[in-house]
Order: structure tokens, then sequence, then C-alpha cells
């Protein structure tokens, strides 16, 4: 099938057939070392020219603090900070900080009322940052970054009721279009659908996907990253990498990968199998920084130089074609990346296959 040309980061597939493109790290563990208070999740402290949110959340009868999508409404100079020193280390891509962006995530926090505009902020954000970074020779890339959410469409919350469930496709599908259209709205470029440990989920976030294109126009390329929970290989809903992939690629991915969960050095095999089972798409990686380590500052085990020479490993093997990290990654992470894979040919893909069409 022949799919419309993209309507925007037109020269994202030849880059990526060209050299080894870089993804961002991680979010969550780069705000935690701000150690935000109560107060300063609410608004408190925000820097200029950002305005503040404080009198809006202050009274909130909820506590906040862990909501880290809230912090694109009430402290966007932390996000933009950590957005520009990626990008400065740099990043081509930088992910929104959406993760749990949703309706169905929100409810945690009684905050689904919010969800669209955590969205629409956070591209904005990030649009802001990457414009700023951006030059003729290296256009930077918002990747709008639609996360699993807590709740599973194919896994009983009940051991006693097989059958159970907390969350449907349909609420999921409504869910992620709120976000993808928010997203959109905001700027983003790419559409990344990321962190998927029940395949389900991620079947209902690209349906909404699909669905808001079609009624849109729009066409952004779609990268989708699963996670590979334990040594068997598989995600945690069941599938092996392989059925994974089959499993998602109707929807004709530009980029098809992991994140999260294992670091690199357990990651590789997987990614051995993808590079195996999906010739037509590019392919992306990024590991967590090793396993959990609390007593490091970044709560994870590995340096800057560690993660780069394993995915170094990888490039070297032409197994990739993005390279990044996820939990437990810095700026100093991503630069260390970059200078290590820099050298090194990006994983050969036919070209203009059907998975990444001919620009408009």
């Amino acid at each position: 099938m022949k799919l419309p040309a993209y309507t925007r980061a037109q020269q994202l597939p030849d880059i990526l057939a060209r050299r080894i493109a870089i993804l961002d790290g991680a979010m969550g563990t780069m705000i935690q070392r701000f150690k935000l208070t109560e107060a300063q999740y609410r608004g408190e402290g925000v820097r200029a020219p950002f305005a503040s949110q404080y009198e809006r959340f202050k009274d909130f009868h909820k506590d906040v603090k862990g909501n880290n999508e809230l912090l694109s409404l009430t402290r966007p100079d932390v996000i933009s900070d950590i957005h520009e020193r990626y990008l400065a280390a740099g990043a081509d891509l930088i992910e929104t900080n959406t993760f749990g962006a949703t309706t169905v995530a929100q409810e945690d926090y009684e905050m689904a009322h919010l969800a669209r505009e955590m969205n629409l902020e956070s591209a904005r954000l990030a649009r802001a940052a990457c414009d700023k970074y951006s030059t003729p020779d290296k256009p930077r890339f918002v990747a709008g970054a639609l996360g699993p959410t807590p709740k599973t469409a194919s896994i009983s919350p009940d051991v006693n009721d097989p059958g159970a469930r907390n969350v449907d496709f349909e609420a999921l599908r409504a869910a992620y279009y709120e976000q993808t259209e928010a997203l959109v709205e905001g700027g983003a470029d790419v559409i990344l659908v990321e962190t998927i440990f029940d395949t389900l989920n991620a079947k209902a976030a690209l349906f909404a996907v699909d669905e808001y294109f079609e009624a849109s126009g729009q066409r952004l390329p779609i990268l989708i990253s699963g996670t590979v929970t334990d040594a068997s290989g598989r995600i945690l809903s069941g599938q092996t990498v392989t059925a994974f992939w089959h499993s998602v690629r109707h929807a004709q991915p530009l980029a098809i990968g992991l994140n999260c969960a294992l670091g690199a050095a357990l990651m590789r095999p997987y990614i051995q199998e993808l590079n195996r089972v999906a010739p037509d798409t590019f392919i992306s990686c990024y590991p967590n920084a090793g396993l959990p380590n609390p007593m490091s500052d970044t709560g994870f085990d590995e340096t800057p130089a560690d993660t780069s020479k394993l995915l170094h490993e990888f490039a070297a093997e032409g197994l990739v074609n993005i390279v990044g990290g996820c939990c437990g990654t810095t700026p100093e992470h991503i630069a260390a990346i970059g200078q290590a894979v820099a050298p090194l040919a990006t994983r050969a893909v036919p070209a203009r296959t059907a998975f990444y069409p001919a620009a408009a």
C-alpha cells in the first residue's frame, strides 16, 4: 500500500538513510535531579519568561508531586531547560514531556481534564527548543510521546478473575486521539508510541493516530518502541519481539525499536531479532543506563562511557538507525552516544519502501 507523503519531518527519512540519528535521554530522572517540592510542582518559583501558574494550582485538593507532565504547565522553565540540555548535547529528536499525559493516566491525580492542555503546552515547549537549536545542516525534530498508560487492555488486574479489565480499547482510543491531536497542534513533527508492554494498548494508540491523520489530513512519521520486560524476550502481554512487530507493522512506521526495562547489554539479542524480521523499516534503540542502583546519582549503574560503548557496538554491527537513552540517561550520556556512533554507518534499509514514503 502506498502511503500519503509526510506533511511534517519530510527530511527525516533521508537523514536516517544517511546517518544514525540521536534521540534524547530520560525525562523523569532528569526531573528528579531538580528535587522539586510539592509547592514547586504546583508552580512555585517558576523562572521568567514563563508566567506563574501557582495561584491556579496552589490549593488543588490532591498531592501532585510526581506528576511530571503537570510541570509543562507549572514549571515550563524546568522542562525547557532539560530539552535544551539534550539539544546542546547533540540530540536530533527530543520527546515531549507527555509520557503520562492521557486522560487514562491523569485519572490517578484527578487531572484528566488537563490532559489536552498538558500535551499542547508540552509540544509547544519542545517546538520552541528545537527551533532555537535547528540549523539548515542539522534540523531538530519534536517527537510527540504517547506512553503506555498505567492500565492494560489485555491483562487482568485481578489474579482471581482472568477476564477482568480496568480499561477497554475505546477508552484508550479516545485518550490517545485527544493526545495526538494536541501534540500535532502544539508542533510535533513525529509521533512516538513508546514503552509498549501491552500490544493491545499500542494498537489503540495506532488506531487513534491513524484516525486523526485521516480526519486532519496530516501524516507524520510514526516511531514505535516496545519494551522487553525480562530475560524471556517477551513484552509483558506475552509476545516475542517478532510477534510484536507483526502485530504493529500494519501501521507502516518509519522506525520500530525497543526502549526501557533493560540496559543495552541485555537488549542486544532483541535488537538483533528486530534487525532480522524488520528489514523494510528503520530501527531505534534507547536503553536504560543499565540496571537500577539507588546509590547512583541517576538511579542507574551505567556511566556515559558504558552506555555509549555498548551502542557503538550495536552501530558497528549494523543494527540501528536511531539511538538514544531511556531511564537513567542524561545529556552527558547522549553526548557520549552521539560521539560514539558518529563515525559509523547507519543500518541499511531498501530505499523508498512503503514504510517511509517520499516527501511531498
